[in-house]
């Protein structure tokens, strides 16, 4: 639910449904406070080249966002999958792994990860065109990843749409605005 307001940040011409769902593990921020993950990992352990990473839970969320698409009857076609941080590396494998190419791609503040797996699938999307953004002195997630990731969308055909942005580990209101942009054309 911590990004539940974007969808009041959009407004557009053709109706839209939005679903936000929650990564399934809590995980503590601060004392008093959790928040949701789709997987556990250990920033420190991690090496600051995230690409040959796979996430021993991921095939678990994979399945978990499957069903719930699946269950709901919804047409690959007029689905856009996006999400921020550890959902946007999330939506980025959905969006690879997918019986079908969706409509977008949103990945916000993501990462390259399990290069070589998602070239596997990628040639199922060329000619697609997704949204990225990612900030540039974010401390989570190195902006690098994002750049490792659109570069490596760009190399396999798959048309990128990336902001850049002097910030951190956030969406400012210039990724909404071009994001809302990129939603309408697929809408």
């Amino acid at each position: 639910s911590d990004l539940e307001n974007l969808a009041e940040q959009f407004h557009f011409q053709k109706p839209c449904n939005w679903l936000f769902p929650n990564g399934h593990i809590s995980v503590p921020i601060a004392p008093g406070w959790s928040g949701r993950a789709w997987w556990n990992i250990k920033m420190s352990d991690l090496a600051s080249d995230w690409s040959t990473l796979a996430p021993p839970e991921m095939n678990v969320a994979v399945d978990k966002v499957f069903k719930m698409i699946s269950s709901m009857k919804i047409d690959w076609k007029d689905l856009i999958i996006g999400g921020f941080s550890q959902g946007a590396m999330l939506a980025t494998e959905v969006f690879l792994k997918a019986p079908a190419t969706s409509a977008g791609l949103i990945c916000l503040s993501g990462t390259l990860l399990n290069k070589i797996q998602w070239a596997e699938f990628i040639s199922n999307r060329k000619g697609s065109t997704i949204f990225m953004s990612h900030g540039e002195v974010d401390q989570v997630l190195p902006h690098k990843g994002s750049i490792q990731l659109q570069k490596f969308f760009e190399e396999h055909g798959v048309k990128t749409q990336f902001v850049s942005f002097r910030g951190a580990h956030e969406i400012p209101t210039q990724v909404i605005q071009k994001m809302n942009s990129y939603i309408s054309e697929r809408l």
